[in-house]
């Protein structure tokens, strides 16, 4: 068996569990958009679950998204950082969307469609950037 086999079924196992994974918390994310209750309740929050407990669950994940952008970044990950920003902009303006239902304060939605259209130039610099290094 050459050296080439178990590395490239590896890296075929690898780019599967990671597809997986990445489809079940996109699953996950579905499920909270369409039925936030159960989901909820699936994540092990006691019911009516107030400000405290979802602004940790918010905090956690941007400590793991800030972290996971400024690594991509210190690797050099520019296409990876691209795809990071170019999602990350069709989310603040999903957050511009929510907070204007619900709020409707403009200073909130202003800075969340800001920073959507920043993430979108951000994610099409770094695009280019990965380009032009290969």
């Amino acid at each position: 068996m050459s050296v080439a086999g178990p590395r490239s079924r590896n890296i075929r196992t690898s780019r599967v569990l990671a597809i997986l994974a990445g489809v079940l918390l996109f699953l996950i994310g579905v499920r909270f958009l369409l039925v936030p209750e159960s989901a909820a309740k699936t994540f092990g929050l006691a019911r009516g679950a107030g400000p405290a407990e979802l602004g940790a669950i918010i905090g956690l994940r941007d400590l793991w998204l800030g972290a996971l952008a400024v690594l991509l970044a210190v690797l050099g990950e520019w296409r990876a950082l691209s795809l990071w920003f170019l999602l990350g902009a069709v989310v603040c303006i999903g957050d511009a969307t929510i907070a204007g239902g619900s709020s409707g304060k403009a200073l909130a939605i202003a800075f969340h469609t800001g920073s959507g259209i920043f993430c979108f130039a951000l994610g099409l610099a770094f695009w280019r950037l990965g380009r032009r290094q290969g």
